[in-house]
């Protein structure tokens, strides 16, 4: 089993070597940690993971192969346990007729003020039901239940996405920007935002003046000219977690090739709408956010700016304060997003979803609005190439 880790490591491009496997090997037989699956993972970690762009890759890899190990003791021959055996006993499915009996709230301010008073009432935990804060029921409140209109407490994922605000930590991974494109068609597209300039220190043979120089001076003369480079100054910014993991693929070529044609280039990850925080590092998000007022200040006018994001949430998120799915919001997400088309007039929105459902969902037409219809592309390679076009004017 932990040869079979290790060689599914080097098969995912996670540089571990033999040396670092004998030496987690050895940390093993001298009983380090204890045989739990949790403790074995961070010593693995840190054994062979040298570059943190690798964790992800190497959670992958760890997923798969012990998955359903409790013990390492077990960690030999170890059968997966069927799925439905695994499901929680407290999720409740429903008919459609089920569904159509049970009333939503009608409207965030009702929905916020009836949540507070839940939660001033309520005194234990509750299971089933469509009043209390709890499990498995129909209340608007709580995890694994159903309601057309709610606020998702204490459940890992959505399985009807219909929650209008969710209140769970939840924890987003970075993009990696070391993925090989598959194809060259998005760094192709790309190109076409380009304003050569050249660089001050000499790089490049200026061969044809090299020749000119030699024949008059009568001995070699070498002429040398600056490399060119693309002076375009980029910012980009990207939606994670949610409903965007689907796109996570396409978005990690997409910001691959990004630090790749764009040497001027600012990167910023937000969740489902932008708000007063920015930040670069996902795992490091709720301590250590940058102020999105700092980004507007910092850079100038001139810059192009991608942002990229299904923009598929409630409408909430955009229209109220306190509308954010993680924080209390002081001012909505459509503020900022107007400031932030104020600030940098040459703007669009790459979204990964099909462009046919646009129409049918109310936080895209809200968008589109705030930022301009003509603004918004589809993350395909002409949806790509538009855009391009776009940014270029």
């Amino acid at each position: 089993m932990f040869l079979k880790f290790f060689t599914k490591l080097r098969d995912a491009k996670v540089p571990v070597t033999l040396k670092e496997y004998l030496a987690l090997m050895d940390a093993m037989d001298k009983g380090v940690i204890d045989m739990e699956v949790e403790q074995f993972y961070y010593l693995s970690r840190t054994a062979l993971v040298k570059d943190e762009r690798n964790i992800d890759k190497f959670d992958k890899v760890f997923g798969e192969t012990f998955k359903g190990i409790e013990s390492m003791g077990d960690a030999v021959d170890v059968q997966d346990l069927p799925e439905e055996w695994l499901r929680k006993l407290s999720e409740k499915f429903l008919t459609p007729e089920e569904m159509e009996k049970i009333e939503s709230l009608g409207g965030w301010e009702k929905l916020m003020d009836t949540l507070k008073e839940r939660l001033e009432e309520q005194k234990k935990r509750h299971e089933g039901g469509n009043k209390w804060i709890g499990t498995g029921g129909t209340s608007p409140f709580g995890a694994n239940g159903y309601n057309p209109e709610g606020v998702r407490i204490g459940q890992n994922k959505s399985r009807h996405r219909k929650a209008v605000k969710v209140w769970d930590k939840r924890e987003y991974k970075n993009l990696d920007d070391s993925v090989e494109i598959g194809t060259r068609n998005i760094k192709v597209a790309m190109r076409r935002l380009r304003k050569w300039a050249r660089t001050g220190a000499p790089d490049e043979l200026d061969l044809d003046n090299t020749i000119r120089a030699t024949a008059k001076q009568g001995y070699l003369d070498l002429v040398m000219r600056p490399e060119r480079r693309n002076s375009v100054n980029l910012l980009l910014f990207l939606d994670v977690g949610g409903s965007m993991d689907p796109h996570i693929r396409v978005c990690e070529e997409l910001f691959s090739a990004a630090r790749s044609e764009f040497k001027n280039l600012e990167y910023y990850y937000f969740h489902n709408c932008i708000y007063e925080g920015l930040w670069k590092d996902n795992r490091r998000r709720h301590n250590n956010k940058i102020p999105t007022w700092d980004v507007l200040h910092k850079f100038s006018s001139d810059y192009k700016v991608m942002i990229v994001g299904d923009a598929t949430m409630s409408p909430y998120e955009i229209t109220y304060p306190g509308g954010s799915v993680e924080h209390w919001n002081e001012e909505a997400g459509g503020v900022w997003l107007q400031r932030l088309v104020q600030q940098f007039p040459d703007l669009v929105w790459l979204n990964p979803s099909p462009e046919g459902s646009w129409q049918y969902t109310a936080s895209v037409k809200l968008i589109g609005e705030l930022i301009g219809q003509h603004r918004m592309f589809q993350m395909t390679l002409a949806g790509l190439e538009d855009a391009m076009k776009e940014l270029s004017r």
